[in-house]
């Protein structure tokens, strides 16, 4: 058998059984095209020099097959019946209907599918509150209820991140000198206020160097590991209302570097 590929319009030889196997979907092995061999397939090639196969057309409704070759003896099945589902001899006439015996439906036990719908519910609405869990966490309605039931399970090693509200620290003061002990350095200083009625992470921290046509010169992002030391106050956060000193080393970008600004992540 011989089918042509669309692209390329290389024509390849193959068998009935490849053709089965692969549910007449084939790929060319010129251009690496995947395409229907049925379109084209053709017992035989036509006289060279050839051009292309002819596509067959396709048939509004499937054609039906009508020269049998073989048809395989059909086995006889046993069939099994329930006896109550045997149909009942006639009854004598003038039997009243209320005196017929009726069989009680048979009752379906539903409450393990109603139970394991609701162990399902249950699972959904967990992962849905683990996927939304910083949402909730940030939330002033849904925070301080979390806290309270954290306290209570304190003894189980419960204990919840600090929040986090950009909008509500505000830097109090800055200030950037050369280093005094090593060469070619500087030391950014600044000092952050939280404004919010609740502790605060410690911010991601971007330093930006600018120019005086305020032309990037030189970035950094310090992590609040890099610029705390101290692991229990990192753990704490920042308290509402309070203050913190931040010191950053940096390396001096030469004398391009006039301006600089705080941002923070």
């Amino acid at each position: 058998m011989y089918a042509q590929c669309p692209e390329c319009r290389t024509i390849f030889r193959f068998a009935a059984a490849e053709l089965a196997a692969a549910n007449a979907s084939v790929r060319c092995g010129h251009c690496n095209a995947v395409f229907d061999a049925l379109r084209t397939v053709a017992e035989s090639l036509p006289p060279e020099p050839i051009d292309s196969l002819p596509a067959h057309p396709v048939a509004a409704a499937p054609p039906q097959l009508g020269v049998p070759v073989y048809r395989p003896q059909s086995r006889q099945t046993r069939l099994f019946f329930d006896p109550d589902e045997r149909p009942r001899a006639a009854e004598r006439p003038g039997k009243p209907a209320f005196a017929r015996v009726r069989r009680a439906p048979r009752r379906h036990r539903s409450w393990p599918w109603v139970v394991a719908c609701v162990v399902l519910a249950i699972a959904l609405a967990v992962q849905a509150a683990w996927v939304e869990r910083a949402r909730w966490l940030e939330s002033d309605t849904w925070r301080p209820r979390a806290d309270a039931v954290c306290a209570k399970l304190a003894a189980l090693g419960c204990r919840l991140p600090p929040r986090r509200d950009l909008s509500r620290l505000a830097l109090s003061s800055r200030d950037i000198r050369p280093h005094p002990s090593v060469a070619g350095a500087l030391i950014i200083s600044a000092t952050v206020r939280n404004d919010a009625p609740f502790a605060q992470a410690f911010p991601v921290v971007e330093i930006v160097l600018s120019d005086l046509d305020e032309r990037r010169v030189a970035m950094r992002r310090f992590q609040p590991s890099e610029y705390l030391t101290d692991p229990q106050l990192l753990a704490a956060g920042l308290a509402a209302g309070a203050s913190a000193a931040l010191v950053f080393e940096v390396v001096d970008p030469g004398r391009d570097a006039v301006a600089f600004e705080f941002r923070f992540d």
